[in-house]
């Protein structure tokens, strides 16, 4: 498992359509990067690593990191991910719940010249991750050490209006690395730039959870990164784009090595029923299963799949494809 893993963080990292993200359910950083953007690549077998003029990203390999791939419905279509897991004990962080002042960084800065800025921890109080600022003015690192020790968003606390004037690197960090945003911070009104930038929903915070109840984590283990390779039906920006069966192909191998195998063998006995042309039956009786055939279909009408059969699947299974199973916003790369 461990070359396997190291093989696929090699390639998607060296692939700029592949998009990642870390975080928790409810504050995350996502990075990104253009085709023609300048960017600082690493292959290695202890990490890889990418940075550009508008962030960076590192994920260390750990001998207990374990791959998860995974698809999960929408409105009218389906995501795709591979998270990177820990045992919650491996991936245990500092679980912080006030700002703490926590040094330079002087170790684990992706650049030289960020090594003196200083690192705040904003204590949101996720277990298996650290949601920081790094800053680089002296005056403003005095002015947030005077509120060290209280919730920044508190009533009356002015350490989140600093850092908001300040605009500091945001620098979110776990077992398996971190993901680092140099670009401003957005107006609360404002959309998020493309390329890397940070999610923080307090609603969203307040739940508890490490990660969508929609992705099948096992018990006991936490995701501490994700990747999104190149989506077969949709761009970068989630915008439709021409089904793209080799990216679709891809993505199905990574399910078959990383993958629940409950979840290739539903899909195989759906192609199988429609290619033999056999009416709708019940493959599988829980939420999952349920969700993993209707996947299976969706994928097969975006393909341009024309089994006579297809459409009763589709009618009996996911009539119009408008309806969804999720709870809430894939927060892991949607939101």
């Amino acid at each position: 498992m461990r070359a396997a893993t190291i093989d696929l963080l090699q390639g998607a990292i060296a692939d700029p359509d592949t998009q990642w993200s870390l975080g928790t359910f409810g504050a995350i950083a996502e990075f990104s990067r253009d085709r023609d953007e300048p960017v600082a690549l690493r292959q290695a077998d202890d990490a890889v690593s990418a940075v550009t003029p508008r962030g960076g990203i590192v994920i260390r390999h750990h001998p207990r990191n374990r791959p998860l791939a995974s698809e999960s419905i929408t409105k009218s279509g389906w995501n795709q991910r591979i998270a990177l897991c820990l045992t919650d004990d491996d991936g245990a962080m500092g679980g912080r719940t006030v700002l703490t002042e926590l040094g330079a960084d002087r170790d684990d800065a992706l650049r030289a010249e960020d090594r003196e800025s200083v690192l705040f921890d904003l204590g949101l109080g996720a277990p298996h991750a650290d949601f920081c600022v790094r800053v680089c003015d002296r005056d403003t690192a005095a002015q947030l050490r005077r509120h060290a020790g209280r919730a920044v968003f508190e009533p009356g606390n002015p350490a989140m209006g600093l850092i908001l004037a300040a605009n500091p690197h945001r620098v979110f960090i776990s077992r398996l690395g971190r993901i680092e945003v140099y670009q401003p911070i957005p107006h609360a009104s404002g959309k998020s730039p493309d390329g890397p930038h940070t999610h923080v929903l307090l609603k969203l915070l307040k739940s508890g959870r490490t990660h969508p109840a929609t992705e099948p984590i096992p018990e006991g283990w936490v995701p501490c990164a994700h990747l999104y390779p190149p989506h077969p039906a949709r761009d970068r920006l989630g915008e439709p784009r021409p089904f793209d069966a080799t990216r679709h192909d891809s993505f199905q191998e990574m399910i078959e090595r990383f993958g629940p195998p409950e979840t290739s063998a539903i899909k195989r006995r759906v192609m199988e029923a429609i290619d033999a042309n056999q009416p709708p039956s019940a493959l599988a009786q829980n939420r999952h299963g349920r969700t993993t055939i209707r996947i299976a279909l969706r994928q097969m009408k975006a393909a341009g799949h024309l089994s006579p059969a297809l459409q009763s699947w589709v009618e009996n299974f996911d009539p119009a494809g408008l309806e969804s199973d999720a709870d809430e916003a894939d927060l892991h790369h949607d939101c």
